[in-house]
């Protein structure tokens, strides 16, 4: 029984750019705990930064990540600066993992499935297979 690979169309370059954007800011946890934050709120980048054992400034740079992958949106107002989660971006990327959910349920199903064999009556006992090992012959009883 030989597996199939299921050629899969690579999406359109700017989406592509955008994934890798959005997949690079989420990798920092201090950008996730950022997006956390944010979630349902608006903030000042002052009240984003105040929980974070960094700079400001620091804060700042992480915050632009966020800009440039889409992840946040700000609005300047002199030297105030607020911000606010957009998860638009975040969707993307679930879709795009979500591609792969197809593989973890076969593998989910294949091993219910191995489960329930197990689990009927006459069927393979657990303990019961005896695995062989390699180089020995098995031993001949009389």
């Amino acid at each position: 029984m030989g597996r199939q690979l299921q050629v899969v169309e690579n999406p359109a370059p700017d989406i592509e750019d955008r994934l890798d954007r959005v997949f690079s800011a989420l990798a920092d946890p201090i950008r996730r705990a950022i997006l956390a934050a944010l979630d349902g709120r608006e903030l000042l980048v002052s009240e984003i930064a105040a929980p974070f054992p960094v700079s400001l400034q620091a804060v700042s740079k992480h915050i632009q990540v966020l800009v440039r992958a889409g992840l946040v949106r700000q609005e300047r107002s002199g030297r105030i600066s607020r911000c606010r989660l957009d998860a638009g971006p975040i969707f993307e990327a679930a879709v795009w993992l979500n591609r792969y959910s197809r593989y973890w349920q076969q593998q989910f199903d294949l091993l219910a499935a191995l489960v329930e064999d197990i689990a009927k009556p006459g069927g393979p006992k657990a303990g019961s297979t005896r695995r062989r090992r390699r180089g020995r012959k098995p031993r001949r009883r009389s």
